[in-house]
This record gives structure tokens, C-alpha cells and sequence, in this order.
């Protein structure tokens, strides 16, 4: 699974004019489901993002993570992040996880996020989306799980 993580002072998501989802101090967290991912490796991601030490301690170094400060997270489908930009000027997405099982594998991250600890809204997979944030920071990090053993 990969997600792209951003520190937020608050974030959105809107389908179809009406809020669905939102965060105050917290995270976006943008997901993609893979080929071959499990739901062992939502679980891990999710247990990265909960630990990830991204928010400022009092020497304002980044050393806390979101289960310290007690911050929420705006969790968000988001298949684009298996853009294969390789070759041509089209991206293309036949790495990432068929739908239903992107779905699920989604839903999974988003509800063990929740298990860590962390007040958790989502968006809905497959519609089309208006996110709103505001990075705080700027930080924004890139997590893989194929990254890690």
C-alpha cells in the first residue's frame, strides 16, 4: 500500500457539494491499495502513520506523532498514487489493486487507524472528491509498504 501523509491544520473532503469527512490538527492521509497487498499490510501502514513523528515537540523539532499531540486524520482513496509515469505522458495505473479489492483494503487502513487510537473520518472510495487542506508545515511524506520487511 503506499500513502502520501500531510501534516494539516485541517482538511476537508466534498462529493457532490456536501462535506463528508473532515479534521481539525491532524493528518490527510491519501491511500492506494496495490497489486498484491494484504490486509496484514493496511495494518502496518496504518501502525506507521500512528507512530510517524511528524508534529513539533517544545523545541519545535519534528518528534511527536499524531497519537502524541492527539490529533484526528482525514483518511482518502486515492488510486492516482500508482501512477506509473515511466514512459509517455500518460500515466498508468495497472499496478494498483482492482477495485474491490481497493475498497476494502481502504476500509481496512482506515478502521485500524482507529484501533491505534486516532479519531478517523474518511471519504468515499471510487467518487469524485473536492479535498481541502491546509499543510501545516509544509510537511507532506511518502510511506511504501513494500518499502519495509
Amino acid at each position: 500500500m503506499r500513502a502520501l501523509i500531510q501534516r494539516v491544520t485541517e482538511a476537508s473532503v466534498e462529493v457532490d457539494g456536501q462535506t463528508i469527512g473532515q479534521t481539525g490538527p491532524g493528518l490527510l492521509v491519501l491511500v492506494c491499495a496495490m497489486q498484491g497487498d494484504t490486509p496484514d499490510a493496511a495494518d502496518k501502514l496504518a501502525a506507521r502513520v500512528a507512530k510517524l513523528r511528524i508534529f513539533r515537540d517544545e523545541q519545535d523539532r519534528m518528534n511527536r506523532s499524531v497519537l502524541d499531540t492527539g490529533g484526528s486524520a482525514l483518511v482518502i482513496s486515492q488510486f492516482t498514487l500508482a501512477a506509473d509515469t515511466r514512459s509517455g505522458n500518460r500515466p498508468g495505473f495497472s499496478t494498483a489493486a482492482a477495485p474491490d479489492l481497493g475498497e476494502a483494503l481502504y476500509l481496512r487502513f482506515a478502521e485500524s487507524l482507529r484501533q491505534q487510537g486516532i479519531a478517523v473520518e474518511t471519504g468515499r472510495f471510487g467518487a469524485d472528491m473536492k479535498v481541502r487542506l491546509l499543510n501545516d508545515g509544509p510537511v507532506t511524506i511518502w510511506l511504501d509498504s513494500a518499502d519495509r520487511a
